[in-house]
């Protein structure tokens, strides 16, 4: 049987005299949709800054189908290419719609006429192709987050780290993401972890959902078993509103 594509394996992670993480432990499976759900302050931004090896572990792994990596090497900066993040707050160059679409691939060598192609496909994809070249800046706030996704799409990345990707958006936008992270997964196989508060969105999207609780992932199951079959005390106290955000 092949490493899983994503594995954490008693990760342990503090800031100073705050222990963030300690044990964490799970494997994400190819091509699933998995989602890390828990208080504020729990540690799923943290997770997911780890999972793209941009901070590394104190003690613990971090495998890519069983390969692990020093940071800040040159096998970790190969590994990160194969994975794309796209944060809360979208960041978008003073530059057209098009530009920052197109960013990564450049950085990559990628040639024009195959550049062009690819860009204008992810803009289409997220329904923002009239808008190429429209300044980045001047788009909303929702159309800007949907810049964001097409940038990492177009990179096609084996792994999609997605953090409270549309927090703070009106409807139709994160619906329309939503759409997108699930038609992506579809045509591509693509396997995504995706950090939410929006517990409907994690119901909505996910196949496996993660209650990340006091530094561990108290449970780990099946979406419709989580929402509807908690094993776990905690899941049931966090999911009925008793344990505060």
């Amino acid at each position: 049987m092949s490493a899983a594509p994503l594995s954490l394996q008693g990760i342990h992670k503090s800031f100073g005299a705050k222990q963030v993480l300690r044990g964490l432990d799970a494997d994400v499976r190819a091509g699933e949709i998995f989602s890390i759900v828990g208080p504020s302050g729990a540690g799923k931004t943290t997770a997911l800054r780890l999972l793209d090896l941009l901070e590394s572990p104190d003690a613990g792994r971090i495998t890519f189908h069983g390969k692990s990596y020093p940071i800040r090497s040159s096998e970790s900066l190969a590994q990160r290419r194969r994975m794309a993040l796209v944060m809360q707050n979208p960041t978008v160059f003073r530059a057209t719609a098009f530009e920052n679409v197109a960013y990564g691939l450049w950085l990559r060598g990628v040639p024009d006429a195959e550049l062009r192609g690819r860009v204008f496909a992810g803009l289409d994809f997220v329904g923002l192709l009239e808008a190429a070249k429209e300044p980045a800046e001047k788009l909303s706030g929702g159309e800007q987050q949907r810049i964001a996704f097409a940038r990492a799409a177009v990179l096609n990345p084996e792994i999609l780290l997605l953090d409270e990707f549309t927090a703070n958006l009106d409807p139709f936008n994160v619906r329309l993401l939503e759409q997108s992270i699930l038609r992506y997964r579809h045509e591509t196989g693509c396997t995504v972890v995706i950090v939410t508060h929006n517990l409907f969105q994690a119901k909505r999207l996910a196949d496996r959902v993660a209650l990340l609780l006091d530094g561990q992932f108290v449970e780990v199951a099946p979406a419709a078993d989580f929402f509807d079959h908690p094993a776990r005390a905690e899941t049931r106290a966090f999911l009925s509103g008793e344990m505060a955000y």
